[in-house]
């Protein structure tokens, strides 16, 4: 494989492992607000997916010669993390609506990682294709549960 090939896989990889880095802290600070217990356990789960894409990804940036990003917020993870507290001060409804944005931001990323990079060798966009479907049951769980408490709310 050439080298520009290897660099632009890296750089991807890393990208996105950046992304859930942020997402975790993100998570972090929703957890801290919601007080219903099943939302409570999904949104931990999803937490704990971040967790792994983390893992898998280091692993894999690791494996085409890169240096994973170290498990701290970049600039953007602190915009994200601030949004998501400040969303979260009106309780699990807020927490929610920020997870919403968080994870639309996510899915778009490795949406496009996905389809700018079709050419990655098979083990690269077989990891892009399994995260990419966590992140999109993370979103359809948070937007339906979201709807359902709006409808609750207003019976």
């Amino acid at each position: 494989m050439e080298m520009t090939m290897k660099n632009d896989i890296v750089t991807v990889l890393t990208d996105l492992a950046q992304l859930d880095i942020d997402a975790v802290c993100a998570y972090e600070q929703a957890l801290e607000k919601i007080e219903e217990k099943t939302i409570y356990q999904s949104i931990d789960s999803f937490r704990n997916d971040h967790l792994r894409h983390i893992d898998d990804l280091s692993e894999m940036i690791k494996n085409y010669g890169g240096t994973p990003p170290e498990r701290s917020k970049d600039f953007k993870g602190f915009i994200i993390e601030g949004f998501t507290a400040l969303r979260s001060i009106t309780g699990t409804r807020g927490a929610l609506r920020a997870m919403e944005f968080n994870e639309k931001t996510t899915n778009k990323n490795y949406k496009k990682a996905l389809t700018e990079n079709a050419d990655f060798p098979p083990e690269v966009i077989a990891l892009l294709q399994k995260n990419y479907g966590d992140e999109q049951r993370h979103l359809n769980y948070i937007q339906v549960t979201l709807q359902k408490w709006n409808v609750e709310r207003t019976v």
